[in-house]
């Protein structure tokens, strides 16, 4: 499933080349999650001025109105100047004047919302319920310390709900939490302060550091133009479970954690 940093890549891997473009045409294929909300037709001649992100969304930003994009469970984004013919899975086509935007969905979680604004109810329906992004100046360590205070359930489960910091995915909280040196199961109300500012800097580093590998891809990820991810090569737990810690040498364990895998190491992370 695309991550914070597989939807950032995404973005800046286009976000420049269709800044200005007019569109031409929209083609749906089967649906999706949610509606666009709106014939299609009514966007052709709209602009796009700009490609920003809150969460795993993406917020085409129109002249009227933004196109709100998630990739769902098994989504990617493609733009390139022609596009071959629609295949089974090519649910969405924006033409626009400067090449097609085409989101490939095999399992169809993801999907294209449009809403007249960011404040608009229909948005606020998908974004007003997130957290702080960890990438931004707004990601505030008082905030989060204090957030961490009210949530009861084990760390790695309250860094995966988005509704305190946005974006921590499964592959990405074992990560951070290793670096952190804190164990998964650890309840959040039990973190120290000085545990929750490693936390804190954990999350930036890591999220920043995918992002600046490219994303993880450990499936079919590729950015919208084409590029694999690397961050998964230099994962320290993720999917290493009775590999040698790469600081320690013990072996790394593996748990179930709401339905999910988590990775730690018995050593270097403290309970």
């Amino acid at each position: 499933m695309p991550e914070l940093p597989e939807v950032e890549v995404t973005r800046l891997s286009f976000a420049e080349r269709i800044r200005g473009a007019r569109i031409a045409a929209v083609r749906l294929g089967k649906p999706l999650r949610w509606p666009l909300g709106l014939d299609p037709s009514a966007l052709e001649g709209r602009v796009v001025q700009g490609v920003g992100r809150r969460g795993k969304y993406l917020l085409l930003q129109l002249d009227q109105g933004l196109l709100l994009l998630h990739l769902g469970m098994s989504g990617s984004l493609n733009f390139a100047p022609q596009q071959p013919p629609p295949g089974t899975h090519d649910h969405f086509d924006l033409v626009t004047s400067r090449g097609t935007l085409r989101l490939h969905d095999p399992r169809r979680f993801g999907a294209v919302v449009w809403a007249p604004g960011e404040a608009s109810p229909r948005a606020q329906q998908l974004l007003g319920k997130l957290g702080m992004e960890p990438l931004g100046e707004g990601f505030d360590l008082e905030a989060f310390q204090a957030g961490l205070k009210k949530r009861r359930g084990p760390l790695k489960q309250v860094l995966l709900a988005g509704d305190l910091v946005v974006g921590v995915g499964n592959i990405y909280a074992s990560e951070v939490l290793f670096l952190a040196g804190i164990r998964p199961t650890l309840s959040a109300t039990r973190l120290s302060a000085p545990r929750a500012a490693r936390l804190h800097a954990a999350i930036r580093e890591v999220l920043a550091r995918a992002v600046d590998r490219g994303g993880s891809t450990l499936r079919d990820f590729a950015s919208a133009d084409g590029q694999a991810g690397h961050f998964q090569l230099e994962a320290m737990v993720y999917g290493r479970a009775g590999q040698p810690c790469r600081v320690c040498g013990t072996p790394v364990r593996s748990l179930r954690q709401g339905q999910r895998s988590t990775f730690f190491c018995p050593v270097c992370q403290q309970r």
